[in-house]
């Protein structure tokens, strides 16, 4: 099938309290009504648009629903769209935080129940125990809710059950560093390498504005291209529509393996090293590895990290030799450091480092050949599994090294050769990255799931 273009719509809603959602309702309706006006096909409303995000303690009322989805089927029927929203669902005597999807006749067609609950999301809602695509006359899209978005085996597993386009309500939320820039990891780095490692489109409707004067959102609603490129993206701070063409067809993931486990013979070994300070290098000669070493030494390092292989004893400073291998990934230990070594097809892999990380495995190093998207993939890799991951680039200039919040924390470049991090396993530990939200419960929640 040739591949074809659709006009889709991110809807940026502003934010509102649950208690106002009857008189915002109609401003929320309003501007989706604008983005059927402009010719769009797929429409697509925030998380918790209906009633709210922050629910509180009253029960959901069914009847508010009902006439909310009466709502967006006229919407639907209207302009021959399909409209994707997310809203509370109640299914019998459970309550879920949903992406729904509705036809251009107006039917329900399916949804979907957000996995990865987020902090007080388990107040309130019961988790989500399906990954199913769901059928439109725009082709079968794969629906997800906000924080499933940090899972990359959540979006992998609806692409390889037959998405043709990922879809997400999302409530993005900012902590307010600095109000000029607002930030979040899914708008700023994670949804771009979303769509760029499944091969899919990906649009994102996101709120701006404040909820229940504790909860700030950051905007930032977007249309993605399978190769990862912005088509469209709306502002940090105001209620706008985000259009453009996206193509369905066009591109598709490359081949996984099913299982990205240690290279034969290789083990796991049983204790990590402590906290250290490592020095890297992307030097490839033996007198540069031994003038380097002797420079990590007086500067305190514990060990040197290069490629190799080397030789041990080169200096006073033990050495890390990172060996690559056609059969990756390869486990190592050298110097009381555990690490794994990785390619290009792994790292690109959604599924790559999951199996060596739920093993604790918590230090990735990769032999880079794509300097354009290394930078966005080591981050996304290392603040998605809680790991660090430490870059060695094509050019055999860069190098650099990510920590377990998706950070770069240093690298060299030109003349700077040699350059130095805290390896702190207790951070990589620290896999609750919000109250009650474990990113490890996540990834085994999504294995299960997919298993079934």
């Amino acid at each position: 099938m040739p591949p074809s273009k659709i006009p889709v719509a991110a809807v940026q809603c502003g934010a509102h309290d649950r208690e106002d959602f009857a008189a915002s309702w109609p401003r929320i309706v309003a501007l989706a009504h604008t983005a059927g006006e402009r010719g769009a096909r797929l429409i697509v409303l925030p998380e918790g648009t209906v009633p709210g995000y922050v629910l509180g303690p009253a029960a959901v009322r069914a009847d508010e629903l009902v006439r909310a989805a009466d709502d967006v089927a006229a919407l639907a029927v209207r302009y021959g769209a399909v409209v994707v929203y997310g809203g509370a669902k109640i299914e019998g005597d459970r309550v879920y935080n949903a992406a729904i999807c509705v036809g251009p006749d107006g039917a329900e067609l399916g949804h979907a129940a957000k996995q990865f609950l987020w902090h007080f999301d388990r107040r309130w809602f019961a988790r989500g125990e399906t990954l199913r695509p769901v059928d439109t006359p725009l082709g079968r899209l794969g629906l997800l809710v906000c924080a499933d978005g940090r899972i990359p085996t959540i979006a992998a597993t609806l692409v390889e059950r037959g998405a043709q386009m990922l879809v997400m309500p999302t409530a993005w939320v900012t902590s307010g560093r600095d109000p000029h820039a607002l930030e979040n990891i899914q708008a700023d780095l994670m949804a771009n390498v979303r769509a760029r490692e499944n091969g899919v489109p990906f649009v994102v409707a996101n709120k701006c504005g404040v909820e229940r004067e504790s909860v700030a959102y950051c905007g930032k609603s977007a249309v993605i291209d399978a190769d990862g490129a912005f088509v469209a993206r709306a502002g940090e701070t105001t209620a706008e529509i985000a259009l453009g063409e996206v193509e369905l067809g066009r591109s598709a993931p490359a081949p996984r393996r099913q299982r990205h486990e240690p290279a034969e013979g290789a083990a796991l070994p049983s204790e990590p090293r402590a906290r250290a300070r490592l020095a890297f290098t992307p030097a490839a000669a033996r007198a540069d590895v031994e003038r380097l070493a002797a420079l990590a030494a007086f500067a305190d390092c514990d060990l040197l990290v290069t490629r190799g292989p080397y030789g041990h004893g080169l200096a006073p400073m033990p050495l890390v030799e990172v060996v690559a291998s056609a059969q990756e990934p390869v486990i190592a230990e050298r110097a009381g450091l555990r690490y794994a070594v990785v390619r290009d097809a792994t790292m690109h892999d959604p599924r790559g480092l999951v199996d060596l990380r739920l093993a604790g495995i918590d230090l990735f190093v990769w032999e880079s050949g794509d300097d354009d998207w290394c930078v966005r993939f080591a981050r996304t890799r290392a603040a998605e599994l809680r790991a660090y991951v430490l870059v060695f680039g094509a050019d055999g200039v860069r190098s650099f090294a990510v920590d377990p919040d998706g950070a770069v924390v240093a690298g060299t470049f030109g003349g700077f050769r040699m350059a130095s991090f805290v390896y702190d396993p207790a951070r990589a530990q620290a896999t609750t990255v919000a109250p009650t939200t474990d990113v490890f419960a996540g990834l085994r929640l999504a294995e299960a799931i997919r298993a079934r």
